[in-house]
């Protein structure tokens, strides 16, 4: 189902990848739309089977730059096109999702949507911040270690191109920037919860350090769609046990 990946260049970082093995184990996604093909994680309708399941997955099976990917660390290569990653406090758009519009997520998510302007330069290319989500566990891995959580910072240009920076996230110290939005967790599916007073820095849930792996992939779920950038950041975040268990009870339940 996930085909290897193409060579990764990084900033103060090289790397190579290849699939990411069996995805992990999750409970089924919700019910989707009546008019899309139903899939999930798992069983007869999972990633083994996307491509199979309609003409508009047909990518997840034959494709040639899927994602995720398992990165792992390689020589030094060339440099490539520069990255800024700035990113102002915003209001917090919150919604727990059954079935993201445009393609991007598809299945169990808490989505924060954010409208807030231009964030990312890659090279001479802007492109926008439109939301971040989580997943539970790690959609990539890193020489084979898979991580509790990753965040996916989803970025679409002027022409529609999409760019999406990965922040793996780790068991360890508690993160005071995830409150405002752990706080407000919503336990209500497909309703978007605008919490116009609560301000989430958007910048302080990255790590310091932009060191990343890049590579070109594709969408994580059907319909799995290619040319899609990736910025993986090499090092991981910490959320300490009680926010990592908040989040996957909800996401599981």
């Amino acid at each position: 189902m996930i085909a290897a990946g193409t060579a990764i260049v990084a900033i103060g970082l090289a790397v190579a990848c290849s699939p990411a093995g069996p995805r992990p184990t999750r409970r089924p996604s919700a019910a989707p739309k009546d008019d899309d093909p139903v899939w999930h994680y798992e069983g007869a309708e999972g990633p083994e089977r996307w491509g199979e399941l309609s003409t508009a997955f047909e990518v997840c099976g034959n494709g040639r730059e899927q994602s995720p990917v398992d990165l792992a660390p390689t020589a030094p290569s060339a440099r490539p096109k520069a990255l800024t990653l700035q990113f102002p406090p915003a209001s917090l758009r919150i919604a727990h999702h059954e079935h993201v519009a445009d393609g991007i997520n598809n299945g169990h998510t808490i989505q924060i949507n954010y409208d807030d302007g231009d964030t990312l330069m890659l090279g001479d290319t802007p492109y926008a911040l439109v939301q971040y989500h989580f997943h539970d566990p790690s959609e990539h891995t890193v020489a084979g270690r898979r991580f509790p959580m990753e965040m996916h910072m989803v970025h679409r240009s002027a022409t529609g191109a999409l760019a999406v920076v990965g922040v793996l996230i780790e068991r360890g110290r508690h993160h005071a920037a995830f409150d405002p939005v752990w706080t407000n967790l919503p336990t209500t599916k497909g309703v978007e919860t605008h919490y116009e007073h609560v301000m989430v820095d958007v910048d302080a849930l990255l790590p310091a350090s932009r060191a990343s792996y890049r590579y070109h992939g594709s969408l994580t779920t059907p319909p799995c769609s290619e040319g899609v950038e990736w910025i993986v950041l090499a090092p991981p975040i910490e959320l300490d046990a009680p926010q990592l268990d908040a989040f996957s009870y909800l996401i599981h339940a």
